[in-house]
């Protein structure tokens, strides 16, 4: 083990042994700010008074003295991102690292063991969303002098990270919205789905209680480099080879990269190198890096460099040279239906993914491809038997299908050996696990919170097989160790800390377990880790971190992050009265309320309440108790009765409610609940049927002959024009506030 850890920092700092370490210091002031990056003045994060974070430039074999002045008034934290480094500089909060306190200064200080390209960022809530990212760049020492340029991409959106969080988890399709007004049928309504000849397409997904194909999460107000939406660098001239070191510092984007002058030649990926493969183009999942040599062709051309957002909303530019720009061929906008159709073709009922044997892994196989006009066409085409059959082998394989050469895992290969030493090794099987509807993110369907740390020893080799049934991507990252990526290339296999595992893939890293104390294993996309997709790799007998005294109480601040409840509100006032609901929900439990306030004695009024636990990996299921209480005028004599033939008690009811909750095909919720005055009540409801980009039908129907349909037409985030009829109110209108 000891000389595979010799093996390791050889290759990550060579001779730095041979040299004198110099110390190198960096003195950073994070602030609350206010800046205009998309039209509206917002809160953000800066540091040193700018977004990114400063650039901090280490040679290997440096020692890194690095003071963070914590100035907001609230705590922050420092994560060193693909760095080895000793555990309690990791900078996770509660488990690596004590939080550095507002108005506090923290010293971070560690040897530089290796060399590349990496960033660093807060670990702190969703602070990296407003700004805390930055470059972290080793150069190696006594490298040949080399052209370069540092590039880090970034999302931005004027919404609060906390708001963007909030919604996720009520599954709202306000994103949807916004993109629609970029990109038309963004929001894959019923309406959407007929103009596209689509119909069958889009029941046969809510059949399968699926929501609209979302390629991304989140809709962002605009794409940074370097914080700008566009960069120049013109210093570049004809016959240079630049070496463009390129981070991916966003919190949930992917972006697709390709250049105007030529192809691209992928020289390193998440700070190790690689034998240098040419690409026409490539992904960068959210937190990797990858060096790209990028050669220039003429001067007096400014050649674009292209980062477009995977759902292709939006992208950002950086120019290399000077003079007539030279655009890079645009992405064309996504064919939406083509992607649900292959969603439907892949998701069982049950809620698993089904890859047809096409035993994914690598990257090779990437479903969204029939979403690509670039590589699919317009529109899909009728085929001979034999080209049929070949596209039956590579249907998804993007480089079979077009001359297109895109990058995946399956193309890296090492320049050395990074075979793992003797030992003994330990298989981990992962499945990453999902529910986009109740935004749960989880492993083995359990979060973060939820497990145990996994405990591993010193000396053993870990391999983790990962497959992912979940419908998203998702960037996983290890902390403090890069692990081997198997593609194939056996003594050669790529070394990473950041895999990117596609829906249905199956793929395996694994690495030799060198350090102490505990590391994070997560999903990079920052609103999954917050929702819990994660685990905790601990090594046994660690000596204590002295900078985490109480361990225990450390920790479950850590796991108050997928615990958090998130609370949505939402009220018609309408003509004939007002009804809403409210929830305070979290990752398991719900707390929700419903009520409805007539303007009169004979319209009523009722209050409703429920707790309960949702069930199942898919959480369609829902057994709660609550309380109800309703209050009607009824008229003289008159009876009303269910169709069980049971006396409705809506003119006088005080009672506790037993009941299950369950999502059936076509996402109708089936509430069957028995109180305590002996009445059973079975009813369907279905909320937000997209008829078109902002028109939403809902309706109710219960066995207490009680009925309602309506409209709502969606005016922005919070207000909504409504109509609805309702059996005990009639007809009404008004409008509906959603928070």
């Amino acid at each position: 083990m000891k000389s595979f850890r010799i093996l390791i920092l050889f290759m990550l700092c060579t001779l730095n042994q041979l040299v004198a370490q110099k110390k190198v210091r960096y003195d950073l002031y994070v602030r609350d700010t206010l800046v205009n990056f998309a039209g509206k003045e917002k809160h953000a994060y800066a540091v040193n008074g700018q977004i990114p974070m400063p650039e901090l430039h280490f040679t290997e074999g440096d020692t890194a003295e690095i003071f963070i002045h914590n100035e907001l008034r609230t705590e922050t934290s420092i994560h060193w991102h693909g760095l080895i480094i000793p555990n309690e500089q990791d900078g996770v909060p509660y488990l690596t690292t004590a939080p550095i306190k507002a108005k506090t200064t923290h010293l971070y200080k560690f040897p530089i063991v290796q060399s590349g390209t990496y960033w660093y960022h807060s670990h702190t809530k969703l602070q990296e969303q407003s700004g805390m990212y930055g470059a972290f760049i080793i150069h190696k020492r006594n490298a040949p002098p080399m052209k370069e340029y540092t590039l880090i991409l970034s999302d931005w959106t004027n919404m609060k990270p906390f708001e963007v969080h909030r919604r996720l988890h009520m599954a709202n399709d306000w994103s949807a919205i916004k993109k629609a007004k970029i990109q038309k049928g963004a929001v894959q309504s019923y309406g959407d789905a007929i103009a596209a000849g689509s119909l069958k397409t889009k029941f046969t997904n809510e059949w399968k209680r699926m929501l609209a194909m979302d390629v991304s999460d989140v809709y962002y107000d605009k794409f940074l480099s370097n914080g700008k939406p566009e960069i120049e660098a013109p210093q570049f001239k004809a016959g240079d080879k630049v070496r463009v070191r390129i981070i991916n510092g966003s919190s949930s984007t992917y972006f697709w990269l390709n250049y105007a002058g030529g192809q691209m030649e992928v020289a390193a990926s998440d700070g190790m190198d690689v034998v240098p493969v040419p690409v026409d183009r490539m992904i960068i999942a959210v937190a990797e890096t990858y060096d790209v040599l990028l050669t220039i062709p003429e001067d007096s051309v400014a050649y674009e460099f292209l980062a477009t957002s995977e759902d292709r909303i939006r992208n950002t530019s950086l120019w290399l040279g000077r003079g007539t720009k030279q655009l890079a061929s645009p992405l064309k906008p996504l064919k939406y239906f083509d992607g649900m159709k292959m969603m439907n073709d892949m998701m069982k009922m049950n809620g698993n993914l089904d890859d047809m044997g096409m035993n994914m892994s690598l990257q090779q196989m990437d479903m969204n491809v029939v979403m690509y006009p670039e590589i699919t066409g317009e529109k899909e085409e009728k085929k001979d038997h034999d080209h049929d059959s070949r596209l039956d082998n590579d249907r998804y394989n993007s480089n079979a299908l077009s001359d297109i050469v895109t990058l995946n895992y399956a193309m890296l290969k090492s320049p050395v050996k990074t075979t793992l030493p003797a030992g003994p090794t330990r298989v981990l099987n992962f499945t990453l696990s999902g529910n986009m509807n109740r935004y749960v993110w989880s492993i083995d369907n359990k979060t973060v919170s939820e497990t145990d740390k996994i405990l591993i020893k010193k000396g053993e080799n870990i391999r983790i097989v990962l497959y992912n049934n979940s419908m998203m991507r998702h960037p996983m990252h290890l902390h403090g160790h890069f692990f081997r990526i198997v593609n194939g290339y056996g003594d050669y296999s790529p070394l990473k800390n950041v895999l990117d595992i596609m829906p249905m893939e199956t793929d395996t890293i694994e690495f030799a377990a060198t350090e102490s104390g505990d590391w994070f294993f997560h999903c990079h996309i920052l609103y999954h880790m917050m929702s819990g997709m994660g685990r905790i790799f601990s090594y046994e007998n660690s000596p204590p971190n002295p900078q985490l005294p109480n361990p225990e109480k450390a920790i479950k601040k850590l796991y108050k992050d997928d615990r958090e409840f998130h609370f949505m509100v939402q009220n018609d006032f309408a003509s004939n009265g007002n009804d809403g609901e409210m929830m305070y929900m979290n990752t398991r439990y719900n707390l929700q309320a419903e009520w409805r306030l007539g303007y009169n004695d004979m319209h009523g009024y009722e209050v409703e309440t429920h707790f309960g636990r949702y069930i199942g990996k898919m959480q369609w299921l829902f057994p709660y108790v609550g309380i109800d209480y309703r209050y009607r005028k009824m008229g003289i004599d008159e009876v009303e009765k269910n169709i069980f033939g049971q006396k409705n008690t809506k003119d006088i009811r005080q009672a506790l409610c037993f009941g299950v909750q369950y999502t059936l095909p076509l996402l109708i919720v089936a509430d069957a609940r028995f109180d305590t005055d002996g009445k059973l009540r079975l009813s369907l409801m279905r909320e937000d049927i997209p008829l078109t980009k902002r028109l939403r039908l809902n309706f109710m129907g219960n066995s207490d002959l009680e009925y309602m349909a309506g409209f709502k037409y969606v005016l922005d985030k919070n207000f909504s024009l409504s109509a609805h009829y309702d059996s005990d109110m009639g007809l009404g209108g008004g409008f509906t506030f959603t928070y």
